[in-house]
């Protein structure tokens, strides 16, 4: 099957390079692929000393070992497209929760470097995505240089009528990467249309990819004939990932008398069930959730985001902890035991749109601001 994201990805070649106001000399160019990380044959050695105990110390060993990987690895490489946008989501959340204002201002570092511009393509969530973070930083210092082009890009975008040969979020990678914005700038700004154009085009998606029988997104509506070799339905693991976590994001800022809250509370459940039910032994889900046989190696993207998506749910209460902690520690285990001895994250399926192969040292941004965001909320339950 022709993957038709990575292909138009890497037709564009280049990444934005970023200008600051004491240099202006770029970076080299390179493909968003080579960006956002590697799968080299020889990693070096697994980690060992990491507990998978839901102890606040354990994890934030765990955390601080992989992100400081990650921004060593990323410090000559970074951008604000979507693969960057959920480290940075990760990279705030490992500060908060570790107290490292390392990550903090590294992100910061970054947001600055493109003077707080969002990604080029608009209305493409992908490119909405960075928003997240310079809102996240506009909210501590309340800088107008911070939120204007944000808030600019958003006002753009919600007075674009629907158009009815394309749907705006066709692909339900883009549930994490625009709806999380927009909630986070209805409850900035105190203004509804921001949360209520977001929540209209939530359920356009939902109604064309939201598989109602099995409780999983389509990737997009080329999956919705197709089958896996043992006869299955496409459901591809980080897909639904992508899904559940923004999920979770788009109930942590929206208001709790919100009209249509209860329909995204009972999505949420719904995916959470189905998700846990199809946890393998080992704790960590394949790239394909249906026929995890087609696919044997883990997949750290898709569980990552599992593992943050239901551990909200348990820090919020809206999961019940005695059936769904098993399946959080699990997988927090799983994850754990693909972290190698200088921090890096394996086996995270490169950029694409379906289920594949790739090596055990496959790494890739993505899945490293999943992993800290897994941490994260694992470190809000933590007795």
């Amino acid at each position: 099957m022709k993957n038709t994201r990575l292909a138009l990805f890497l037709s564009a070649l280049f990444v934005i390079a970023p200008c600051t106001q004491s240099q202006t000399t770029a970076r080299p160019p390179m493909s968003e692929l080579e960006a956002a990380g590697d799968q080299p044959d020889d990693p070096g050695p697994l980690a060992t000393g990491l507990s998978p105990k839901l102890k606040r110390r354990d994890i934030q060993k765990a955390m601080k070992l992989v992100a400081g990987w990650q921004i060593k690895h990323s410090d000559d490489r970074y951008n604000i497209d979507w693969t960057y946008a959920a480290l940075y989501d990760g990279l705030l959340a490992a500060s908060r929760t570790t107290g490292d204002p390392r990550y903090h201002d590294w992100v910061l570092k970054v947001a600055r470097d493109y003077k707080w511009q969002l990604a080029p393509r608009f209305s493409h969530a992908d490119d909405e995505a960075i928003g997240l973070t310079y809102l996240a930083f506009y909210n501590e210092s309340h800088s107008p240089e911070q939120f204007a082009p944000t808030r600019e890009g958003m006002d753009k975008l919600i007075a674009r009528p629907d158009d009815p040969a394309k749907n705006l979020w066709w692909w339900c990678d883009a549930l994490y990467m625009a709806p999380k914005v927009l909630a986070q700038l209805s409850l900035t700004t105190s203004d509804h249309r921001y949360i209520d154009f977001m929540d209209h085009e939530w359920w356009i998606t939902s109604k064309a990819l939201y598989d109602p029988a099995e409780h999983l997104y389509y990737r997009d509506d080329r999956f919705l004939t197709q089958r896996e070799a043992n006869g299955q339905k496409i459901f591809w693991s980080r897909g639904n990932g992508w899904v559940l976590a923004g999920l979770a994001m788009v109930l942590d800022r929206m208001p709790a008398d919100y009209p249509s809250r209860s329909k995204y509370i009972e999505q949420y459940k719904q995916m959470a069930e189905r998700i846990g039910a199809l946890q393998p032994a080992d704790g960590v889900w394949r790239a394909s959730l249906l026929d995890p046989g087609s696919y044997p190696n883990p997949e750290m993207s898709g569980t990552a985001f599992f593992t943050y998506g239901l551990a909200w749910g348990i820090h919020h209460g809206l999961l019940d902890r005695k059936k769904y902690l098993p399946i959080v520690m699990k997988s927090w285990q799983g994850l754990l035991a693909h972290v190698y001895a200088d921090g890096r994250l394996g086996s995270i399926q490169p950029i694409g749109g379906e289920p594949g192969k790739f090596k055990p040292s496959s790494s890739y941004v993505y899945g490293v601001g999943a992993f800290l965001l897994a941490g994260s909320e694992l470190n809000q339950i933590a007795k």
